[in-house]
């Protein structure tokens, strides 16, 4: 049930009980263990604002059939004023569904295809999560190469790998590119070897590095990287600002061949880019957390640069290409097993493209089958998503007299570009009942209104 009317200790308590429960339900279900992980765990937030009621891991994910049916004549009577709210603009879509049983309460062109933004981000997250599993690891390595004394340095389609300025890592704890200098080091040293020339392959994924339908200011300003499959602190010149790469993956060689360096293993010459034989010798490997906590990531801080090789990898694993179309193909392909492909149209993985179209609809559905009870496998999507008015993109909203009774009950996935402004989620009513809610709105006239508007319909859900 959802607890109302706690002071602010036992909100910050509970988000600590979310994590620890949404742990416990992963290892009940997969069978992995998460005590490494946890001990990596950012501290919770700690709220600042008044009392507020949170929905836990526990509540979300426990039967969506639990607590009494919805009105939804009511609701649509409460939507129906804001839903018209000139902020959002000319065009609004909007879908509430019951999570239990698929019945549509409320829509407002459920069925138009809208730009979609970073929620997106929802089908990625399911795709991965069905093709990879939740426990596949992206690897970073080092084999032999053809000449004497040759190294390759291989990309293995893991945007988060830390490079040598990462900050002390939160959660989930990356990889490490240095570390995996320290394990060529020594594995090198062991084989008699001090002095190596050095290439690079990133290869694995293949095409162009930006989308159609990407603005060019996308790279500059820092939004996203080039997308390879070999790249460090996700492109980022320095982890602590947006600047990215031109070339990640030779600015990421350059970077482990100073680092072997520090290790007393000389590097002749510069990195040149090379590929690894189908069957050279590893050296040393680095893994990344495992997907489940990529997929969290993902979704908690709208990663674009992990959604795109996220996105790859599930039409790698198809037998397709690394490659924007067969990503975006690949993903649709695993949509449409489920049966939740019908109103999706994606050209990446990210959302940043203005050529998706998804409809409300599509990305209710998606959400209460990621809830499901029947789906374990995909509960990540649900508890990697923000949370109103504590984590990630949603950290800072929610304070506003029209949504701040929505602030912990909300868990949704936001997105925005130039006129475009959505949230795709779940809740639970004040009676229990589980609801997942897409409000899409495509042709907004400022940013900020059509935040505040769209937030307002989240948290009138939430409170239906």
């Amino acid at each position: 049930m959802v607890v109302r009317g706690r002071w602010t200790l036992v909100v910050s308590l509970l988000l600590l009980q979310s994590f620890t429960l949404g742990a416990g339900l992963y290892v009940w279900t997969t069978g992995f263990s998460l005590d490494d992980a946890a001990s990596q765990a950012a501290p919770e937030p700690t709220p600042t604002r008044t009392p507020v009621p949170l929905i836990t891991a526990e509540a979300v994910l426990a039967s969506g059939s639990e607590g009494t049916a919805v009105d939804a004549q009511r609701l649509a009577a409460r939507l129906k004023g804001p839903i018209a709210d000139a902020a959002l603009g000319g065009r609004v879509g909007a879908v509430v569904m019951d999570a239990a049983t698929g019945d549509v309460l409320y829509g407002n062109r459920p069925t138009t295809g809208l730009t979609p933004a970073s929620t997106t981000k929802v089908v990625t997250a399911v795709a991965a999560l069905t093709t990879l599993g939740p426990d596949e690891r992206l690897a970073t390595r080092v084999v032999y190469g053809k000449a004497k004394n040759a190294i390759v340095l291989v990309g293995g389609g893991d945007p988060t790998l830390a490079g040598p300025q990462a900050t002390r890592p939160g959660y989930p704890r990356p990889a490490s590119l240095s570390m995996l200098a320290i394990y060529t080091a020594r594995a090198l040293k062991a084989a008699g070897v001090t002095k190596v020339t050095l290439g690079y392959d990133d290869s694995l994924f293949s095409g162009p590095r930006t989308a159609d339908g990407w603005k060019p200011n996308y790279v500059p300003e820092g939004t996203v990287a080039p997308v390879t499959a070999l790249m460090h602190d996700s492109g980022r010149v320095n982890p602590r600002n947006r600047q990215r790469w031109p070339d990640p993956a030779r600015a990421t060689a350059a970077a482990f061949a100073n680092l072997l360096r520090r290790h007393g293993i000389t590097v002749t010459g510069g990195p040149r880019e090379a590929k690894a034989g189908a069957t050279a010798q590893e050296v040393a490997r680095v893994e990344s957390p495992p997907v489940y906590q990529l997929v969290e990531r993902m979704l908690t801080d709208s990663d674009n640069d992990l959604a795109e090789a996220l996105a790859r990898h599930v039409a790698l694993r198809q037998g397709r290409r690394g490659t924007f179309e067969d990503a975006a193909k690949a993903c649709l392909k695993v949509l449409r097993d489920l049966d939740a492909h019908e109103g999706v149209h994606i050209e990446d993985g990210s959302g940043l493209s203005i050529r998706n179209r998804i409809t409300p609809k599509a990305l209710a559905k998606l959400l209460a089958l990621a809830a499901s009870p029947e789906n374990p496998h995909l509960h990540t999507v649900i508890s990697g998503l923000p949370v109103a008015g504590f984590t990630g993109t949603l950290d800072d909203r929610y304070d506003r007299k029209e949504s701040e009774q929505g602030a912990g009950l909300v868990r949704a996935k936001t997105g925005t570009l130039n006129g475009v402004t959505t949230l795709a989620g779940v809740t639970r009513t004040a009676n229990g009942r589980l609801l997942t809610f897409a409000f899409m709105a495509d042709r907004v006239p400022a940013h900020d209104p059509a935040v505040a508007a769209i937030d307002r319909l989240a948290t009138i859900v939430s409170t239906s």
